[in-house]
């Protein structure tokens, strides 16, 4: 999956407003104005717009007003979220962290959306260009949708294991990711921004007493993976510590200081990082983790799914069309996720047959899991295996593709602070610029969580052509609107990395039969999380339960699949886009090279998957239909 920024991601209760607002919430529907046009007009001058004779009728107006709006929204809405905008390589806000747990920034938030909806539908969708119409009805569904999630209370669980502003603000802080410390004027940024850290934990903990009294917690077992996280952040020495990790790449007083800084420069910021770290980081980890340990996690639920919750199985439904910009149902959902276990599970028993293992599949499981040809002993050399498939991927990538990213990725290790319930592979999206690459994560806190055989089919899904490809590609596009370059939806972005890996014996890989039965194990487990995550969410699965199905169909490790399970129970609805997302996009190539015939060219195929980024899987399927009538007519 793509690793966004903490609380910048669709099914992250940690900030839903910066979900919602814009990273997943632009899905595109049909949209009809009905805001009186003075209304709009109101609107329209709130954000800032100055109102033209259509505007201001509510007629036609230019595709240029409409970007005008997005372009103006999209700075506003990163004032409030300036975390996002440093890992999108805007450092306007680099000084601060925001306090997306405060009344104040829900409000905020909140009359952003106001304002900019009514705006929006001061213009008249009917006599715009298409692409312009594109990015209206982008626009106005995405602050539909925003708004509606203020009918849920996402605000009293602003932190999971997966997901927290303390995880997020370490990762910044390692010096290692998006936070810029090229020059003393970047670290007095960063000592301003890690200074409010503890604003954000008195309004976290205030939020979470709240929740705890409305019987709005997270699920206990996922709770209590909190204080373990908070206790890798906390140092002995604060020479130790991740956040001390700026001071030392300035080198000791023995060497010279680096182009920029003074000796002076570095002595000064020495003491006001270790200030900064006694004085407000640990002692807020301290009280964040004494609440949590005391209060929150004994008083967490012993439930595991969203329809416990109040109001909770509508709450999973919004989720449902969030993620998957489709109207499907749980039941729907549930019923296609069994199908597909079963033809996976056939297709595992073949493979079984072919390298010649004698048991049943079960037996092959526990053979995959024990047998220690199938691991590495040591990180390194993991590393350095995905970096030998990723130059072979690279190399095949012509025959399929006609468009590449700019930007390159690299092959990391997932952070020790954050490995242990973090997941096995994840993608970071490089600056838009190309001054920072793409990063492919790959979690070496567990080695026997990370077989051989695994590590083709994770390399296409996280990397190229998967999600580096798409991101890249997307944030590339000069002729988009801001919050459409970066904007994505579940379904597409997911599909699209797991249709990838469906790809992968025409790229030249999967030749061994380990690496292939490494493809339907992942595939196995994105259709095993249609089971599992409507199992726990809308029909009273615990997760034992489970966890326990997902052993009985895959090879995975029990720790493995724990993670997996926990990751659920906090993010419901966000690993439905994976099989629902591949399996739409999948269709769409077969139905184009049947209509197409010898006119089929994959590489043309991709370009218009690939070209105008995100779509909702509706959209996407019109579009190919389009491409395929255009192509048959010869355009």
């Amino acid at each position: 999956m793509p690793r966004l920024p903490g609380g910048a991601r669709a099914a992250t209760l940690l900030a839903p407003l910066l979900a919602y607002t814009f990273l997943s919430a632009c899905a595109v529907t049909s949209t009809t104005p009905t805001t009186a046009a003075a209304t709009a007009s109101n609107g329209a001058a709130a954000a800032g717009l100055a109102p033209t004779a259509a505007t201001s009728a509510g007629a036609v107006t230019s595709a240029g007003d409409v970007n005008a709006l997005t372009e103006r929204y999209f700075d506003d809405w990163l004032a409030l979220n300036p975390v996002v905008a440093t890992f999108l390589g805007d450092d306007r806000y680099d000084d601060r962290l925001g306090n997306p747990a405060s009344a104040e920034y829900l409000r905020a938030a909140r009359a952003l959306e106001e304002k900019y909806l009514a705006a929006a539908l001061a213009i008249d969708p009917a006599a715009l260009p298409e692409s312009a119409r594109l990015t209206w009805d982008a626009f106005v569904r995405g602050r539909r949708l925003s708004l509606r999630a203020y009918e849920f209370p996402y605000e009293l669980i602003p932190l999971n294991q997966m997901d927290s502003v303390y995880s997020t603000l370490a990762v910044l802080g390692s010096g290692a990711t998006a936070q810029p410390f090229r020059t003393p004027a970047d670290h007095a940024k960063w000592l301003q921004r890690a200074g409010e850290f503890p604003a954000w934990v008195d309004a976290a903990i205030e939020r979470l007493r709240e929740g705890a009294r409305r019987g709005i917690t997270l699920p206990q077992p996922a709770a209590r993976k909190l204080v373990p996280q908070i206790d890798q952040l906390l140092a002995k020495r604060t020479e130790d510590s991740v956040f001390w990790s700026p001071v030392r790449a300035l080198g000791d007083a023995k060497a010279a200081p680096p182009a920029g800084f003074t000796n002076a420069d570095r002595e000064r910021l020495a003491q006001q990082y270790r200030t900064l770290i006694s004085t407000r980081l640990e002692p807020s980890l301290k009280k964040l983790r004494a609440y949590l340990e005391t209060d929150y996690v004994p008083a967490c639920r012993s439930t595991s799914g969203w329809s416990a919750l109040p109001d909770g199985l509508r709450w999973y439904a919004f989720q449902i069309e969030s993620e998957t910009t489709t109207q499907m149902g749980p039941d729907e959902i549930h019923r296609l996720g069994l199908a597909e276990v079963a033809r996976i599970r056939s297709e595992m028993e073949a493979v079984k047959k072919q390298v010649g293992f004698q048991g049943d599949l079960h037996a092959f499981f526990r053979h995959l899991q024990t047998d220690p040809q199938f691991y590495f002993d040591k990180p390194e050399d993991l590393l350095a295996a995905y970096q030998g498939i990723k130059q072979r991927i690279d190399a095949r990538l012509p025959t399929m593709f006609r468009t590449f990213p700019k930007a390159d990725y690299e092959v990391r290790a997932v952070e020790p602070f954050r490995a242990e319930s973090a997941a096995g592979g994840s993608y970071q999206n490089p600056s838009p610029d190309g001054s920072r690459p793409g990063i492919f994560y790959v979690n070496t806190f567990n080695l026997k969580a990370q077989p051989k055989f695994g590590m083709e089919t994770l390399s296409l899904h996280e990397a190229s052509p998967g999600h580096h490809f798409q991101i890249a590609i997307q944030q590339e596009l000069p002729d988009l609107p801001r919050f459409r370059r970066f904007g994505n939806y579940s379904a597409y972005a997911e599909g699209w990395a797991l249709y990838a890996e469906s790809i992968g014996k025409e790229l030249g890989m999967f030749t061994d039969p380990y690496q292939w039965y490494g493809r339907l194990s992942d595939e196995m487990l994105r259709a095993m999380r249609l089971v599992v995550d409507t199992g726990l969410h809308s029909k009273g699965w615990t997760r034992e339960q489970a966890i326990a199905y997902m052993l009985d169909n895959s090879s995975m490790t029990e720790t493995d699949v724990t993670a997996e399970v926990e990751r659920y129970m906090v993010w419901p609805g966000q690993a439905l886009g994976y099989k629902i997302g591949q399996l739409r996009i999948t269709a769409m190539r077969a139905r184009a090279e049947r209509e197409l015939g010898a006119k089929f060219d994959v590489k043309s195929f991709h370009d218009q998957v690939l070209k105008d980024g995100a779509l909702p899987l509706d959209v996407l399927d019109a579009k190919i239909d389009r491409w395929i009538a255009a192509t048959k007519a010869g355009g």
